[in-house]
């Protein structure tokens, strides 16, 4: 038995100057909300002051905040999900950039029954060409890799049953890069009904872009050959078998 209904996954690298005021704004919203729910807050390893700004949640039973080595943004995620999955019937991922807003979290929530997933698809976002480019062939990848219908792969910004949440982790390697591609793939070949619902995406506020340049293309690339590599792992009646 889950012990409570929502646990949001929110991972966070070097947000010192927005952190505290994300954090309030999502927990405002859900206790609003009236959800059960529990924050999962995952500080990768920030060199600045992240870590000191969220000692000041350390007596709200909500918030979990857990501070721990560097290990990149997809292996922070996969951590985050193996916690939540424990606790709650569904789980939402959302980052602490603050790009897309709280206040669109009910659209999802309220059309949840029915489905094992729900994508909030970024619009009004602002990317450069090699970034329009990246998520192209990433959408592409997943659709001929696993089968068409999430529009936005790499969505910071899902709602997911728990119990086919809990049997995808399992199969995704560690250190994968961007796992919620792979998850995006896998509820696309399973078969269970899942919507795509269009979030307001603005652009960045505060602090810096944690991949650029080259950088960005070699992300791109290692996403690239460790999705083929799932999807070549993984028998097809496996992919199937995830069910609510």
């Amino acid at each position: 038995m889950k012990n409570c209904e929502l646990a949001l996954v929110m991972p966070v690298y070097n947000e010192e100057a927005c952190i505290c005021q994300v954090v309030d704004a999502w927990n405002d919203e859900l206790t609003r909300l009236g959800i059960n729910f529990q924050m999962i807050v995952l500080n990768d390893g920030s060199t600045d002051e992240t870590a000191n700004k969220l000692e000041y949640y350390s007596n709200n039973p909500r918030i979990d905040f857990i501070n721990k080595a560097n290990s990149g943004h997809g292996p922070t995620i996969l951590e985050g999900y193996s916690i939540a999955v424990q606790h709650a019937e569904w789980i939402f991922q959302v980052d602490s950039d603050n790009e897309m807003s709280h206040s669109n979290f009910n659209s999802l929530w309220q059309q949840r029954e029915g489905y094992v997933a729900l994508f909030g698809c970024r619009i009004g976002r602002q990317q450069n060409i090699g970034r329009k480019y990246i998520s192209s062939v990433s959408r592409m990848t997943v659709k001929l890799l696993f089968g068409q219908g999430v529009v936005d792969v790499n969505t910071p910004y899902r709602l997911i049953r728990s119990s086919i949440l809990t049997e995808i982790i399992k199969q995704i390697p560690l250190n994968t890069f961007a796992p919620n591609i792979l998850i995006s793939g896998v509820i696309a070949a399973s078969g269970h009904k899942f919507i795509n619902l269009p979030v307001p995406h603005e652009g960045r506020k505060t602090g810096v872009i944690s991949i650029v340049k080259w950088r960005l293309w070699k992300a791109a690339i290692l996403s690239l050959f460790q999705t083929i590599s799932f999807r070549v792992k993984q028998p097809k009646q496996r992919v199937a078998s995830c069910c609510i």
